[in-house]
């Protein structure tokens, strides 16, 4: 099967990218290249001849119509996205455009390739929006997300991630174009950019920098591996039905300051010239609007879909840490764009960034 990823430079799309031809896809990778699209996170697949890579926008029409031309996909993972919270407080207007903007062209471009496939190629494709849980805002201390659960973001990262999705409900609904929607709790593992939480505390702490956690680091986050998601997605697209929505996650609860606090303990066994690691914890200002508890049912994914995550947190979390230390290299090449300083104050351009 020919599949376009969209993002599929990044951190997700390109685990997913990896897993779908290591399964014999023929993939179409999609990706502007931004600060956290990485050509070196695809080098496994680079030489594959099953393999393509477009440096293209996906707010550029007549270049998306140019890649389902080309390459007439019979699916659409569609995970490109500016994704990070604290950029979006700094940056909310390039949120909109490429969130949903870009989702907006991605949908009538797909549309338009799929009305003019055969009866049996439009029953077969499919187009999966890939989301987050921050779309449905907060949580209590108790209950978790679930497939009915009522939209309420809270930033303006979420607020962008939800009008995509809705777009995506309404192409079905009145296009009839057979798109599937996915809403995905916190990814950690390999080739995360290091401006997220489990990167950034790596790093840092190797580095004997400070590791800040914001405000008490109470708030809790449903930990899902990469790999796992990926394998989700694949899942999704398989057996989902057009029109639903899947809540994927791992049952993985952790309060920020316990995932921290793990990291710096496997770091004293690991990188044991620093330790303890969690003397270089320090408490910072809270980010605006900061999300208390994030939890998923995954009841649905895993009834539906036969899907069950792989990694359990802790030996997920191991794993992390090694491969961040065995890839200084890697590392060294995101720092260049990126120098783990502080943003998502709502100070446009504070933080080093391209």
């Amino acid at each position: 099967m020919s599949v376009v990823v969209t993002g599929g430079a990044g951190f997700i799309g390109s685990a997913l990218v990896r897993q779908l031809v290591a399964a014999g896809e023929t993939v179409v990778t999609v990706d502007k290249l931004t600060y956290a699209g990485n050509p070196d996170n695809l080098a496994s697949v680079a030489a594959n001849p099953r393999h393509t890579f477009v440096q293209a926008d996906i707010c550029d029409g007549p270049a998306m119509r140019q890649v389902f031309a080309a390459h007439k996909p019979q699916a659409v993972y569609h995970l490109a996205a500016e994704s990070h919270v604290d950029r979006s407080i700094d940056r909310p207007a390039e949120f909109v455009q490429t969130n949903v903007l870009g989702t907006g062209t991605l949908l009538e471009v797909a549309t338009a390739h799929w009305k003019g496939l055969s009866e049996d190629e439009r029953g077969a494709f499919r187009f999966l929006h890939v989301s987050t849980d921050e779309v449905y805002g907060e949580l209590g201390e108790t209950g978790h997300f679930d497939e009915r659960s009522s939209y309420k973001p809270n930033s303006p990262y979420a607020a962008s991630k939800a009008g995509s999705d809705h777009l995506a409900r309404a192409w079905f609904r009145t296009f009839g174009l057979p798109t599937l929607v996915s809403n995905c709790g916190n990814n950690y593992g390999p080739y995360q950019f290091p401006e997220k939480l489990i990167p950034l505390t790596i790093l840092n702490a190797a580095e004997g920098r400070h590791l800040p956690i914001y405000g008490k680091g109470d708030q809790v986050r449903d930990w899902i591996h990469v790999d796992d998601h990926a394998a989700a997605l694949r899942a999704v697209v398989a057996r989902g039905r057009p029109g639903e929505t899947y809540l994927v996650g791992s049952r993985g609860e952790r309060r920020n300051l316990d995932v921290v606090k793990a990291i710096c303990a496997a770091l004293d066994e690991l990188h044991p010239s620093g330790a303890p690691h969690d003397k270089l914890i320090e408490f910072v200002t809270d980010r605006p609007g900061h999300d208390a508890r994030y939890a998923i049912d995954p009841s649905k994914c895993e009834r539906e879909l036969g899907w069950h995550p792989a990694h359990t947190l802790e030996r997920g979390l191991r794993q992390t840490v090694e491969w961040y230390l065995s890839n200084r290299d890697w590392c060294a090449r995101a720092a260049q764009v990126y120098d783990r300083g502080r943003i998502g104050l709502g100070q446009s351009g504070a933080g080093k960034s391209a």
